[in-house]
């Protein structure tokens, strides 16, 4: 059982031939509203694409926003532990995708700023606690030292990209980033692979977006080259991959079954507009998988080469 703590947020998208460089107006086309926020999503995808059973502590306001990001998460199968605010508007999210899938959002927390060390519901049971840096520091920090002191294994998402104290990184079991992540936390000159290497992390997990993912654990490395799909947003991926890869590790699956499902669900999450809406069901899943074969040795080669690892000897 997985517990997520973090950001819900009300996603509002707006379709546009590319991204706006500072200072220009783009005229957009299609409008929609979407449930979305770090947290949720990882939730989602926790239990929609990784079949877990989730729950999800998350701050709201008293507001209209609130109901379809419940809503979203309860037909997912999410049980909610919700903290109310007055004080703060339910968090928002402003997202321009481009005709490419690449995309630009600007949040505004709200009431993921409420969350408090006290809010955190008992641990028993949970196998995994997922968390991102979307709601306070010292908040995300107090969890992950009661779940450390339970027992409960600790999985950050750091992003968005911020420095971390040294002290939260110490709590950490399972470390995903992607690149300007890794780089932000690491940002000595190096390749992937030192930089990953010089946080000290148990376990650390670098997602390269359409070139796939590379993890280490124990001084052993793992590639999972990316799938190729059709994509027409890319919102969400990463948190599909996210919730995918927690799920998979409580189910006690290997490292590497873990990242092919969470690498194969983020792609799927590409192929539809929007962050909830976009999260595959785990059959979907399974069925995506049983149509691609394993990597090659180029696909290997290649993101060896591009994360700045040796050849493995014979």
């Amino acid at each position: 059982m997985i517990l997520v703590a973090g950001s819900a947020n009300l996603d509002f998208v707006v379709r546009a031939p590319h991204i706006p460089a500072a200072g220009e107006t783009v005229l957009g086309r299609d409008f929609q509203t979407f449930p979305g926020g770090k947290g949720a999503n990882q939730a989602v995808a926790c239990a929609r694409a990784g079949g877990a059973s989730t729950h999800m502590l998350l701050a709201l306001g008293l507001d209209p926003f609130a109901a379809p990001i419940e809503a979203s998460l309860r037909d997912a199968g999410v049980r909610l532990h919700t903290v109310r605010t007055a004080h703060h508007p339910t968090g928002t999210a402003f997202i321009c995708v481009s005709d490419s899938a690449e995309n630009a959002i600007t949040v505004a927390p709200g009431a993921n700023h409420a969350l408090r060390a006290s809010d955190l519901p008992a641990l028993g049971g949970f196998s995994h606690l997922l968390l991102q840096l979307e709601t306070p520091l010292e908040t995300v920090t107090a969890y992950a030292q009661a779940a450390r002191t339970q027992g409960v294994t600790v999985v950050l998402n750091a992003a968005p990209a911020r420095a971390l104290p040294a002290e939260l990184l110490a709590l950490v079991d399972v470390l995903v980033v992607n690149e300007g992540e890794l780089a932000t936390l690491s940002p000595q000159a190096g390749s992937i692979a030192q930089q990953l290497e010089r946080l000290g992390v148990p376990c650390g997990v670098v997602t390269l977006g359409a070139r796939g993912c590379c993890a280490r654990q124990g001084g052993q490395w793992w590639l999972q080259p990316g799938f190729a799909v059709d994509a027409i947003d890319s919102t969400a991926a990463g948190d599909t991959f996210c919730g995918a890869l927690a799920a998979a590790l409580s189910r006690r699956q290997t490292l590497a079954e873990a990242l092919r499902q969470a690498s194969a669900a983020g792609a799927l999450a590409c192929t539809r507009l929007g962050a909830q809406s976009s999260i595959p069901l785990r059959s979907a899943v399974n069925a995506f998988l049983q149509t691609r074969p394993a990597p090659n040795s180029q696909q290997l080669e290649a993101l060896l080469q591009y994360c700045g690892l040796p050849r493995p000897t014979a």
